[in-house]
Order: structure tokens, then sequence, then C-alpha cells
């Protein structure tokens, strides 16, 4: 008998009778329904601490906050997505205090080396934060690919402070995400960080050194 017999056979003739799985609760753990107020406190929590640089903007005038961002990083070019909010605000604003706009309108395969090597920073809307965990929701699509928050060094996002949700199941359920979801769904919960090298954490290695939320309000 080969040792595979004997492994095959081994196993057919076991004995201890059918193994069960022990029981576990796996329903949802609901947490206190909590305020916009609270959210937003909890979100910065959350994301402070991984290095994730939030402000909080009025929700009429964020232009005005970004532009000072962006003055204060000496970002010389904006990548902004080629159609809807926010790219066609700041392209409608023609402000000259904003840096050169990028637009992400052509196939990564003829962009990109614009994209490794001259873009600064990028600016991405959302599709709501959780309050919980301090991460964004990120849906990639044709308008902002989802290299857009993975390859500039600077990551600037737009969320909107009624769209935190308490935790991602509720996120799930509120938008209803069984009704159909992208390729690639993203949660982002600061800037990119890894501690292979001898265990030692650093931030920047596989995507951007810089998180930047603008929490509108």
């Amino acid at each position: 008998m080969s040792a595979r017999d004997a492994i095959l056979n081994r196993l057919r003739h076991r004995s201890g009778g059918e193994l069960t799985a022990p029981a576990r609760d796996f329903s949802v753990l609901e947490r206190p329904q909590w305020s916009t107020g609270e959210k937003v406190r909890r979100f910065r929590e959350a994301i402070e601490p991984v290095h994730g640089e939030v402000h909080q903007c009025p929700a009429d005038n964020w232009i005005d906050c970004l532009a000072e961002i962006l003055a204060q990083k000496g970002t010389r070019k904006l990548l902004v997505g080629n159609a809807g909010d926010p790219g066609d605000s700041l392209r409608q604003a023609q402000r000259g205090d904003l840096p050169e706009l990028m637009i992400y309108d052509e196939p990564i395969s003829s962009w990109q080396a614009h994209l490794f090597e001259e873009v600064d920073a990028s600016l991405t809307s959302t599709r709501g934060g959780i309050a919980e965990t301090g991460s964004l929701i990120l849906w990639p699509t044709v308008a902002e690919p989802r290299l857009m928050s993975l390859v500039p060094p600077v990551h600037i996002a737009l969320l909107r402070a009624d769209q935190l949700y308490t935790t991602l199941h509720e996120a799930i359920r509120e938008q209803d995400w069984s009704a159909g979801m992208p390729t690639n769904a993203l949660l982002v919960s600061g800037p990119s960080k890894t501690a292979d090298i001898e265990q030692t954490l650093a931030y920047g290695v596989h995507g951007p050194k810089e998180l930047i939320v603008l929490i509108l309000e």
C-alpha cells in the first residue's frame, strides 16, 4: 500500500463519529444610534491616530478649504475625475489659487507616465464613511478610477457629514449594496502602510503617503 493510500484509508476509517462545528453567534453587533456630531467625533478619533488628516469644512465653500490645504502642501498638479463632482465644481470655479487640474480621461496604458510621475495629489468623492472604524467607502467608477486613490502621493477625499454611518453593516443596509456593487469597493482607513520589513511600521510604501479627509458640514 502506498503512503497516499494509507493516509486515505485512515481518513475513511477514522473513529470519533461525525465532526460538528461548535455553536457560534453570527448575529450583527448593533451599536447605539449616534448623532451626526458623535459620528464625526468618533471618525476623527479612529483615523487620526493612524496618520489620517481631517478637516471640517462648510459644504458651501469647501473649495476655499481645499485651496488652503493645497497651498500649504505646495501642490502643483491635482488629479480629478473626468465627469461629475468634485471635478466639475473645480473646473467651473476657474480660481487662480488652485493648482493645475489634470483630468483622468485616458486609458491607463497611455496615461501611466502622467499618473505616476506628474500628479502631486488627487481629489475623489466618497460613498460615505464608517464612524466606528474611521474608514472611507470608495466605489470606483469610469469617472473616478480606483488608481486615483492608490497612486498619487496625497489622496484628498470629500466626505459628507450626513453620509457617515455608525458601522459597516449600517452602510451596507442603508445603501442597499445587495442591489449591485462595483468590481472593487474600497475601504480606506488611513494612508498606505506596511510592516513587512523587520516588523517596523512604515507609511507611504505601497500607495499615498498622506490621506486628507474634508468633512463637509
